[in-house]
């Protein structure tokens, strides 16, 4: 049986994105995009107060009123997120008629798009989906990968992006050169490298296994 939703990575760089409903759910999905580059306005009647901080922090632009339709057509990313169905299903319509990819918060049948569970490691993002269908086991799994990717793994992602910048400097044009770069990399002993060494020392390493 096919799938309903496809694993993308989706750049909200510049894209304006909009949140409808200023409740906990609403700020759980505001602290998500809030992570990525966006320009994020939220509407809401009364929103919870850790809202209210986003906003004076200059982090969302935050307007107090009801929603007005068909505005959520103007967005390029949407999230409606309104304890009130019938406002949810109107941005729904909204977003449709205007080729917006929206999600209707804890109703599938409304949504262009899900969250997965996530685990975050500067870079590296590992992500878990059910298709919508049993979010409490990606959840569950969010827990699993937590211990196969511990801390250490931001300063790898990060030195990873590093190397990969070396190396296709360094050897733009031979692919068997980038190649056993790369395996370098992958076969070295991470753990005790940040252990043992400072940043200066492992891009010493780094710069070693360009030639080696």
């Amino acid at each position: 049986m096919a799938n309903k939703y496809i694993p993308l990575n989706l750049s909200l760089n510049g894209r304006t994105c909009l949140v409808v409903g200023g409740g906990n759910v609403a700020l759980r999905k505001i602290e998500t995009i809030l992570d990525y580059d966006s320009q994020l306005t939220v509407v809401a009647i009364q929103p919870v107060e850790k809202i209210e901080f986003h906003a004076r922090q200059g982090r969302i632009a935050l307007e107090k009123r009801p929603y007005q339709s068909p505005e959520a057509g103007r967005y390029g990313f949407v999230i409606s997120a309104s304890n009130n169905n019938d406002i949810n299903r109107t941005v729904f319509e909204d977003c449709r008629k205007a080729g917006v990819l929206v999600n209707v918060v804890d109703d599938p049948q409304h949504c262009d798009f899900t969250f997965p569970a996530v685990v975050k490691r500067d870079c590296l993002s590992v992500a878990v989906s059910t298709d919508g269908k049993a979010p409490f086991l990606s959840g569950h799994l969010r827990l699993v990968l937590e211990n196969i990717f511990p801390d250490h793994w931001a300063k790898i992602a990060q030195s990873a992006a590093t190397f990969r910048q070396l190396v296709m400097k360094r050897w733009p044009d031979d692919s068997a050169k980038r190649l056993a770069c790369f395996g370098r990399f992958l076969e070295a002993d991470w753990k005790s490298l940040i252990k043992d060494k400072n940043e200066n020392e492992i891009i010493q390493e780094l710069n070693f296994w360009l030639e080696n």
